[in-house]
C-alpha cells in the first residue's frame, strides 16, 4: 500500500508538472500580445480557460481565444435542441489586434489589415471547428470544414448584409453595436472596442444576449 501511494504520487507529480509546463506555455503566448485580452466580464462567474493564439509569419500574436463555462467538444448539429437541452454552455471571446495594412518585417510585402470581419471570421470558423455533420464520415469532414470556412468568410466579409442582425452589448461598461447572427451550430457576433481590438464570440446554449465584454485584467489567472 506505502509503495503504491509513493508511485501514485509521483506519477501524479509528474503528470502535475506536465500540466503546469504546458500551461505556462500556453499563457507565454498571451503575455507576448501587445494589445488586451477581452474576456466576459464580471457578470459571468463560471469557468474560463486559455484556448490558442495566432500569429503572424514574423511571430508576433495578432489574435487569441479565450473560453467561458463548459468546454466544448465536437457535436453534430442534428443533435442540436433548444437552449434548455444543450448541455455544453459555452462562450470563446476572440480578440484580434486592430492592424491596418502593413509592410511585413523583411519589407517584401504587405500584411493584410485587420477589420471587424476579421473577428467574425475567426468566430465562425471557430465554431465550425466544434461541429460535425452527422452524414459524414472522418475522410469527408475537411471538405465540409474547407466548404464552411469558405462561407463563413464570405458572411464575414459582407456584415450589412441581411444574415447579420445588429446587437448592443455592454464592453467595459458601455453599450457597444455588434454585428451577430445564429445557426444550428450555434452563435457568432464581431464588434470593435476603444481599446484597439476588435472582439468576435461565438458560443452554444449561452445566450449572446445577456453578455457584456471587458479587458481582462490578469490573463495569467486563466492558466
Amino acid at each position: 500500500m506505502e509503495t503504491t501511494s509513493r508511485v501514485g504520487a509521483q506519477a501524479s507529480a509528474a503528470e502535475g508538472g506536465q500540466q503546469l509546463s504546458s500551461a505556462r506555455r500556453t499563457v507565454d503566448g498571451y503575455l507576448l500580445a501587445p494589445f488586451p485580452w477581452y474576456g466576459l466580464d464580471e457578470a459571468f462567474t463560471g469557468q474560463r480557460w486559455l484556448m490558442q493564439v495566432g500569429t503572424s509569419a514574423e511571430g508576433a500574436v495578432e489574435h487569441g481565444s479565450i473560453g467561458h463555462g463548459d468546454e466544448p467538444s465536437v457535436r453534430n448539429e442534428y443533435t442540436a435542441g433548444s437552449d434548455d437541452e444543450v448541455k455544453e454552455r459555452f462562450a470563446v471571446v476572440v480578440t484580434v489586434a486592430a492592424n491596418p495594412s502593413r509592410r511585413s518585417a523583411d519589407g517584401t510585402g504587405l500584411l493584410e489589415a485587420t477589420s471587424v470581419s476579421s473577428a467574425a471570421w475567426l468566430a465562425g470558423v471557430g465554431l465550425l471547428s466544434f461541429t460535425w455533420p452527422g452524414q459524414l464520415d472522418h475522410s469527408r469532414r475537411d471538405d465540409w470544414l474547407d466548404q464552411q470556412t469558405e462561407a463563413a468568410w464570405v458572411l464575414a466579409d459582407d456584415l450589412a448584409g441581411p444574415d447579420w442582425t445588429t446587437l448592443s452589448l455592454p464592453v467595459d461598461g458601455v453599450p457597444t453595436p455588434f454585428h451577430y447572427r445564429e445557426s444550428e451550430f450555434g452563435w457568432v457576433l464581431a464588434g470593435s472596442t476603444s481599446q484597439g481590438v476588435h472582439v468576435g464570440a461565438y458560443g452554444r446554449g449561452m445566450s449572446a444576449y445577456g453578455l457584456g465584454f471587458a479587458v481582462i485584467k490578469d490573463v495569467e489567472a486563466y492558466a
